[in-house]
């Protein structure tokens, strides 16, 4: 049922920027089945952005459990800067689409080289 996409578990949260696995809940706290869903999400240096700085590869490691991952490959992650970023999530049904998760993620230099 699309009304659950728009419960109480999306949230402002703060990131490991490398990989995140969500466990996405429906109106009933029970897991939200996200067979047949798409997911797509961006990272950007603020919500209001036309350029995105990065996209988070999006997986399902259990649809029927609610279970997302976003993650970010170090290719990925070396060229962006320090700093505060948004990012989101959006999934897609195919006739809906929702904003199940939006938060910040700070990116810091890295410490270890090599």
């Amino acid at each position: 049922d699309h009304r659950d996409l728009h419960t109480a578990y999306r949230r402002q949260r703060q990131m490991c920027i490398r990989d995140r696995t969500y466990n996405l809940e429906n109106s009933a706290n029970a897991p939200l089945d996200l067979t047949g869903y798409t997911a797509t999400s961006v990272l950007k240096k603020h919500p209001a952005s036309l350029n995105n700085t990065a996209s988070f590869v999006c997986s399902f490691p259990d649809r029927a459990q609610g279970q997302l991952r976003i993650s970010l490959g170090s290719t990925l992650t070396t060229p962006i800067k320090p700093g505060r970023y948004s990012y989101d999530i959006l999934l897609d049904s195919g006739s809906l689409k929702t904003r199940v998760v939006e938060g910040s993620a700070l990116v810091t230099a890295g410490v270890t080289t090599g």
